[in-house]
């Protein structure tokens, strides 16, 4: 395999027209979606059901939840809640990855013209950039990774 193209994107401080129009400039098939809660708040058009209707309709894209591609919710409480710190917030999720052997239960044929999907708008302090560094580190780098 020479290559599987995935990109990343965050929804937060961004409208849907921005949101949805990166998406699809990109070119994505698929939106994985890595968030442990997919019914958040933070935008109305990131909720699960709605998004899926959104992606489809707009995009043409399918949507996917995987919350096997999420940190787990004492994780995700040290860093946020508890203002953590990100160091730790990293060691923690990469161990969870071990853990979990996300690389042995997925393949990287299923992440191709697909884009994980997370709350950040950020990659740098975002579990969906560590969740591509870990599978590449298995994968021999297979992973073609561009954050939208």
């Amino acid at each position: 395999m020479s290559g599987v193209n995935l990109a990343t994107i965050g929804f937060t401080k961004t409208t849907a027209a921005k949101f949805f129009d990166r998406l699809k400039s990109a070119g994505v098939k698929k939106v994985i979606d890595v968030r442990l809660h997919n019914t958040s708040q933070l935008a109305g058009f990131a909720k699960a059901d709605d998004l899926a209707y959104f992606l489809k309709e707009i995009c043409g894209a399918h949507y996917v939840h995987q919350p096997l591609l999420a940190p787990t919710d004492d994780i995700l409480k040290a860093f946020k809640r508890d203002k953590g710190d990100w160091t730790i917030y990293e060691n923690s999720f990469m161990r969870l990855m071990e853990l979990r052997k996300i690389e042995e239960r997925l393949k990287p044929d299923m992440f191709e013209g697909g884009c994980l999907l997370c709350s950040e708008d950020k990659p740098h302090h975002c579990h969906r950039r560590l969740v591509c560094e870990y599978l590449n580190t298995k994968w021999d780098g297979t992973l073609k990774v561009r954050h939208l």
